[in-house]
């Protein structure tokens, strides 16, 4: 039989590329909406800045006032862009016209990965890699609107943002889950029979349906009803393993929304959806890549972490120089001038390892000093990220070796069943031939 072929040019390539021009326009919202997110978090702590003076409590938890804040809003967008991008990425790979399910489930994985990891991730990546690498002197938050972290460093707002985001999505997650089966069958029901007399009573209304019919009003269990299942955990695989340096709960977490989950999406499938026709497969397709390119991910994401983002290889680092920790703190303080004729200091400090300021270099020796110790300290950090990677790649190598996926034992059973089935399809066909022979 001929099968009626899509032409590429005229047919498949409009679509191709107004589906990725999207996409990137999609991305590009979720970059915006992040920077937004930034401008309010500068110019909360600008404004609780101003009354520090005034309030002793937000002087102390002014900083956490506007992370968490922050956080909440963020999630926000992510819960409101992910049901608006979902319906997106459906119509957009429907309308590329792939051949097969195969190829139509493969694309809307790249789309729906893609906008995920960025919508998820992005915040998160903003905090531990780039707030506060761009200021060089105080006063720079209000000059340039650039963020700054706060004394004691990035670390904890890291922590603040990945667990908001994390605990909020699988929280929002589980109550959509739970409820949207009930209701969608309620409504199903009631729209069925809300057109039926009853005979007894004569009014129509809700009845009691026999077994089968009720059961033809469950939910139909579609070939895509998995890939939100496979998108949720992989979701949560990122945000147990690629972040797991700036939140060490997020394993437990992970283990207790998956206890209640598994129970969730049993009741689900057993009293909201019909019975799913069961499909034999090789494998779970491109979900294994993405999770594969993850955990790799995950290796080079916590190594820069725990290098760029705490102060693990600064202090090890002093302490080799200098034999103790008493000093660290000075070390890590730069003087700024103040030019403010009501403030009774000439100076103040804030973190910073680098060089002092252009227009502030009293002492070239202490300048050129700061400059080789931010070198210096440069080079032990991708030092540190070069060895933390080679160790993970050599300790996951020695697992693989010593906990193989099919063990020793059940590769000889194997092999030992397959020499048996062997023989005895030998010896059958032996005696099917000496039969043969005999009749002839």
């Amino acid at each position: 039989m001929e099968e009626p072929v899509v032409p590429f040019v005229r047919g498949k390539l409009p679509h191709l590329i107004v589906s990725s021009s999207l996409v990137l326009l999609c991305v590009s919202l979720v970059i915006g909406i992040m920077l937004s997110v930034i401008a309010y978090r500068v110019s909360v702590r600008i404004v609780l800045g101003s009354w520090d003076n005034n309030s002793p409590f937000l002087q102390r938890y002014g900083s956490i006032i506007t992370s968490t804040t922050a956080a909440l809003i963020n999630l926000l967008c992510i819960l409101v862009f992910d049901k608006l991008y979902t319906r997106l990425a459906i119509y957009l790979t429907e309308r590329e016209l792939p051949r097969t399910q195969f190829e139509f489930d493969n694309s809307l994985t790249l789309k729906m990965f893609l906008f995920q990891f960025v919508n998820y991730y992005s915040s998160i990546f903003y905090i531990a890699f780039a707030k506060g690498r761009f200021v060089t002197q105080t006063g720079d938050v209000s000059k340039y609107f650039v963020e700054e972290c706060p004394m004691g460093g990035c670390f904890v707002d890291l922590a603040i943002q990945l667990a908001t985001v994390m605990v909020g999505k699988q929280a929002f997650g589980a109550v959509v889950e739970t409820l949207t089966p009930v209701l969608t069958r309620f409504y199903t029901k009631w729209r069925y029979t809300r057109d039926v007399v009853d005979e007894e009573s004569g009014c129509a209304g809700p009845l009691n349906l026999p077994q089968w019919e009720d059961d033809y009003l469950l939910e139909s269990w579609t070939s895509t009803s998995l890939f939100y299942e496979y998108l949720e955990l992989v979701l949560q695989f990122g945000f147990v393993t690629v972040f797991v340096s700036a939140f060490p709960l997020a394993p437990l977490f992970a283990l207790v929304n998956n206890f209640f989950e598994i129970r969730f999406d049993a009741k689900k499938i057993i009293t909201s959806f019909k019975r799913p026709v069961a499909q034999r497969v090789k494998s779970i397709g491109i979900w294994y890549r993405i999770l594969d390119a993850m955990g790799k991910l995950s290796v080079i994401t916590n190594a820069m972490i725990i290098a760029f983002t705490t102060s693990f290889v600064p202090r090890i680092l002093h302490y080799i120089e200098n034999g103790s920790y008493q000093t660290y703190l000075n070390s890590t303080l730069l003087r700024s001038p103040i030019n403010d004729s009501q403030i009774d200091a000439t100076f103040c400090v804030f973190s910073n390892y680098g060089a002092p300021p252009a227009n502030h270099r009293p002492d070239p020796t202490e300048a050129e000093a700061r400059e080789q110790n931010f070198w210096h300290l440069m080079v032990a950090r991708l030092a540190f990220v070069v060895v933390f990677e080679n160790v993970i790649v050599l300790l996951t190598s020695m697992m693989r070796v010593l906990i193989p996926d099919v063990p020793k034992d059940l590769r000889q059973q194997m092999r030992l069943h397959s020499y048996l089935t062997n023989e005895l399809i030998m010896r059958q066909e032996l005696t099917l031939s000496k039969r043969c022979i005999d009749r002839i």
